[in-house]
């Protein structure tokens, strides 16, 4: 197979940015265009709940030098791609046409919406960008009345910003546990008893019903007919990915993304997606996997770079992503689900020094370390390995 002459990247995001780095390590010296929504060039998302949102740092960390996007890519920010045409092989974005010889759809994930009374007043903001976290930073002073709705990963690593910051804290979700979904209710308490111990006035079992205020939001309104002060919100309740335009094209759907085979192929043998928006078949699951988290979208974008130069490798990486709470660090391994998985547990859960295994059938298929950093290479070879485990191993005996 010939080397292409023209790569486009829509999206300008870390998997995007992180193909096009690859593509140029690996020799790659043809056109490369990589268009992307924001002013910015490709930068990772991680320290916009993190270090930027708490001031740590007045940057997020870019991907690639700003050299090498001035000499060694053509990026087109600020732009938006408005239609690709697989016949003729054109994406059309900022009133002009970008030829593909082979193409990267990178388009990440949107912050779901309410569609709520209010939910468009002045202080009713989500955090995806660069820019929100630093709007959301200004916001963030000492007495102010934060309210964030949803304790997802994205909720609750903002409440612990707001709180560094002297905000009063507010967060609500109409779930059991902050992220019951992931983790499951019992290791979902000890985030609860987290944000608590912190002076989040956490509510669960909650749900808005909209918001209030003149110009500006002044309160949540909540089911029930309660309400919450607040001169900001933060709905944190999870993202869409970006998916219309290749829908538009015809390209093949599947698992809420676009279908994509082991190698990041879609239903077009020269279009290629990557990150939030690749539903993968991976070739470690009996499922097609969506990941949104940040080393899927590093990795992915590195690794497709030499399938779009015409080989055909798998991507078999397993999801990995890591959080930052108050004085709570962990990682995350594998894919577990906690409604069907066995929850075993290694150390102290209420003095959040653990690690946790989700066990299915007799072999880890996730484990996260909270505040234990000493068995990181042992839990990665227990989940790629599936080999078999005892519970008693687990809990107290030998993990390698």
């Amino acid at each position: 197979m010939s080397t292409p002459e023209r790569i486009v990247i829509i999206g300008a995001s870390l998997a995007g940015g992180s193909a096009a780095l690859a593509l140029r390590e690996q020799g790659y010296d043809g056109d490369l265009t990589v268009i992307g929504e924001e002013p910015h060039r490709p930068y990772e998302r991680p320290p916009l709940s993190k270090s930027v949102l708490l001031g740590d740092a007045e940057e997020p960390d870019w991907v690639g030098e700003e050299s090498f996007w001035a000499d060694r890519a053509t990026l087109v920010t600020g732009t938006v791609a408005t239609s690709i045409d697989p016949g003729r092989k054109v994406v059309s974005a900022g009133g002009r046409e970008h030829a593909y010889d082979k193409l990267l759809i990178a388009t990440g994930s949107a912050p779901r919406r309410l569609d709520l009374a209010g939910a468009d007043l002045d202080g009713v903001g989500t955090l995806r960008t660069y820019d929100d976290s630093l709007a959301l930073r200004a916001r963030f002073t000492e007495g102010a009345q934060v309210v964030i709705v949803g304790a997802g990963w994205i909720g609750c690593e903002t409440a612990a910003a707001a709180r560094k910051h002297g905000a009063q804290v507010t967060m609500l979700d109409p779930l059991s546990a902050p992220l019951v979904r992931v983790l499951g209710d019992q290791v979902g308490s000890a985030f609860a008893a987290l944000h608590r111990e912190h002076d989040v006035d956490l509510r669960l079992g909650v749900g808005v019903t909209g918001f209030a205020g003149d110009d500006a939001v002044s309160e949540v309104r909540l089911a029930g007919g309660a309400t919450v002060p607040a001169d900001t919100v933060v709905v944190g309740v999870g993202a869409i990915p970006n998916i219309a335009l290749a829908d538009a094209a015809g390209l093949e759907l599947a698992a809420g993304g676009i279908a994509v085979d082991a190698a990041l192929r879609t239903s077009d043998a020269d279009i290629y997606a990557a990150g939030d928006v690749a539903a993968h078949d991976h070739p470690f699951y009996a499922e097609r996997v969506r990941v949104e988290h940040w080393a899927n979208a590093l990795e992915q974008g590195k690794h497709v770079a030499a399938n779009l130069l015409g080989e055909s490798r798998p991507y078999e990486l397993r999801p990995f992503f890591f959080s930052d709470q108050y004085d709570l660090g962990c990682e995350y391994r594998g894919l577990a689900d906690p409604a069907r998985d066995r929850l075993v547990i290694r150390g102290d859960l209420e003095a959040r020094e653990f690690i946790a295994f989700w066990l299915r059938d007799d072999h880890v298929a996730a484990a996260m370390n909270v505040n234990a950093w000493d068995d990181g290479d042992a839990l990665t070879e227990l989940v790629e390995s599936r080999r078999p485990v005892s519970v008693d191993d687990l809990v107290s005996g030998s993990l390698g």
